[in-house]
């Protein structure tokens, strides 16, 4: 059935003929939610110069800190076809630039759903970009920093330890790793904090709050804050959609999302890792645990559908619009695209 109904929409409303020319939008602009107060004493007065030529500037860190806050940029096409807001999460030592573009200058998934009518919302998690961060160790601990060869490695794009040495590609890997484009894609990374979870979370809950129920595609560290906010807030998500989730909800608590339709995508290569391999499995496990509370979450894996080669980046992979047009074709089944 589900097939059937895919392939109707295909004849109706030919992807290829929405790829291509200016976007037309209604509205477009940004916004900060969230965030906390945090008061600050008994540190040192500092004096500093700021700036050439400036004058020096007296900083009195005492007192009360904003922390926790986040940005989200939307972008309202005109005309609309989404039945709800979409909104794109990212995942961990990146920001909201994963769905902006590719390392090789392509247009990323915010333009892909803009394109097909969704109003969009793309997100800097808490402490990433251009939500800021906070003083640190007095408020948050001291955050990791990902050394250049890390993500070729762990990312699924290099073929195992001392790949990015060596320059060598997993067996048909579509990231597009030039060293210019991998460059472009580590100017992306950014340091991650360890102990702002809460906080995070809070922030999605504002952001869903303010925008009201919506689609979230979350990817990676997103998905598990997706999970872990939809078992907050059932009310506000309309669809869950699952990029190669890096952790999961609370497997106790899978009965509060049943009522969210949920697809979970993993890419190629996961099975020969012993990282990846224990994740989808642990993502398999809450999936299963969700069914069995009677709802519905539907399992993509993406070289049985004929999509292969994928990195955990992909939705910057060169085949990436073939994932997003799944993803699309998952929406509309789901009656969320008119």
């Amino acid at each position: 059935m589900f097939r059937t109904i895919l392939a109707a929409l295909l004849i109706a409303t030919p992807l290829a003929a929405q790829t291509t020319g200016p976007i037309t939008l209604e509205n477009f602009g940004s916004f900060h939610v969230g965030g906390r107060v945090v008061e600050l004493s008994g540190r040192p007065v500092r004096e500093y110069l700021p700036t050439v030529g400036g004058a020096p500037l007296r900083i009195d860190p005492n007192g009360g800190h904003v922390v926790g806050q986040m940005y989200a940029q939307f972008m309202v096409p005109s005309p609309q076809r989404g039945t709800a807001p979409l909104m794109l999460w990212h995942g961990a030592y990146l920001t909201g630039v994963t769905w902006e573009t590719t390392p090789d200058g392509r247009e990323g998934w915010q333009q892909f759903f803009v394109r097909r009518g969704w109003a969009t919302y793309v997100t800097d998690a808490v402490e990433r970009g251009r939500s800021g961060a906070a003083m640190s160790p007095e408020i948050w601990a001291a955050p990791l920093h990902l050394p250049t060869s890390n993500p070729w490695e762990r990312f699924r794009i290099g073929d195992g330890a001392g790949s990015f040495a060596r320059g060598t590609l997993l067996p048909g890997n579509q990231f597009p790793a030039t060293p210019d484009n991998y460059m472009s894609f580590m100017r992306q990374v950014v340091a991650r904090y360890l102990d702002t979870d809460a906080d995070v979370i809070a922030a999605y809950i504002a952001l869903l709050e303010r925008v009201g129920p919506s689609v979230v595609i979350a990817h990676s560290q997103g998905g598990a804050f997706a999970w872990q906010v939809a078992q907050q807030r059932p009310d506000l998500f309309r669809a869950l959609v699952l990029i190669e989730p890096a952790g999961t909800g609370v497997v106790a608590e899978a009965a509060r999302v049943k009522d969210i339709p949920q697809l979970l995508v993993y890419g190629d290569y996961v099975d020969a890792d012993p990282r990846w391999s224990v994740i989808r499995t642990n993502a398999r496990r809450f999936s299963a645990a969700v069914r069995e509370a009677g709802g519905t979450v539907d399992d993509v894996d993406l070289p049985s559908r004929g999509i292969s080669g994928n990195s955990h980046m992909l939705m910057m992979d060169r085949n990436g619009d073939a994932v997003a047009a799944l993803v699309q074709d998952w929406l509309a089944a789901k009656g969320l695209w008119r």
